[in-house]
C-alpha cells in the first residue's frame, strides 16, 4: 500500500507541484508539544472513518476543552458519548481501525490533524482512568458508552487557509446567521 500511496503522491506532485518550506517537515509520527496543547484546548473535532469497501463517514465530536485526553506523545483517549445510535463510526472502525481527526478551537483559524489506528476500550477502563463526562450542556442521554484509544501515525498543525477562505469564525457572518438563520430550523429531514 505504501508504494501505491507514494506513486499517487508523486503523480499529484508532478502535476501540481511539490511541497515547500514547513509543509515538507511538518507531518510527524508523534504529537509535538504544540499539537498536544492544541488538542487539550479543543472543544470540537471531526472524526473520519471508512469501512473495508471505502465507504466513508465523518462524525462531529464535542465537549469541554480537554475532553480528548492526551495520554502521551503517541496516544489519545476519546471518550465516546451516547449519540443517535446509528453507529456508523463504530461499524467502520470495527472493520477498519484507521481514523482521521481534525481538531478545532473556536476563533482560531489553525487546526490540528491526527491520523492513526484505534482500539476500543470499555466504560470501566474510562472509570479506572478517572475520565468524567465533560460536556457543557448534557442532556438526559449524555453518558459514556466506551472509549477509543488512538495510536498516532501522523499529526500536524494545519494552516488557516480553509478557515480564512470560509470566514467560519468571522463575527459579522456569525451575527448575520444568528439574526436570520440561512436554512430552515428543522431538527431532522423527513
Amino acid at each position: 500500500m505504501a508504494t501505491t500511496q507514494t506513486a499517487n503522491q508523486n503523480r499529484f506532485a508532478e502535476a501540481f507541484g511539490y511541497p515547500k518550506g514547513r509543509a515538507v517537515t511538518k507531518v510527524k509520527t508523534y504529537m509535538t508539544a504544540y499539537v498536544q496543547e492544541f488538542i487539550g484546548r479543543s472543544p470540537f473535532l471531526v472524526m473520519a472513518s471508512g469501512d473495508r469497501e471505502g465507504h466513508m463517514d465523518a462524525s462531529p465530536k464535542g465537549g469541554k476543552p480537554g475532553f480528548v485526553r492526551v495520554l502521551d506523545d503517541r496516544h489519545l483517549l476519546l471518550p465516546d458519548v451516547a449519540g443517535n445510535k446509528l453507529f456508523q463510526t463504530y461499524q467502520n472502525l470495527d472493520n477498519n481501525p484507521h481514523v482521521g481527526l481534525v481538531f478545532f478551537i473556536p476563533g482560531v483559524t489553525d487546526t490540528v490533524r491526527v491520523n492513526g489506528r484505534i482500539t476500543f476500550t470499555d466504560k470501566e477502563d474510562l472509570e479506572r482512568r478517572n475520565v468524567e463526562l465533560s460536556l457543557y450542556e448534557p442532556d438526559d442521554n449524555a453518558k459514556h458508552l466506551q472509549g477509543i484509544i488512538i495510536e498516532v501515525e501522523e499529526s500536524y498543525g494545519h494552516c488557516p487557509r480553509a478557515l480564512n477562505f470560509s470566514h467560519l469564525w468571522d463575527l459579522e457572518e456569525i451575527a448575520a446567521n444568528q439574526a436570520q438563520r440561512p436554512i430552515s430550523n428543522r431538527a431532522a429531514d423527513s
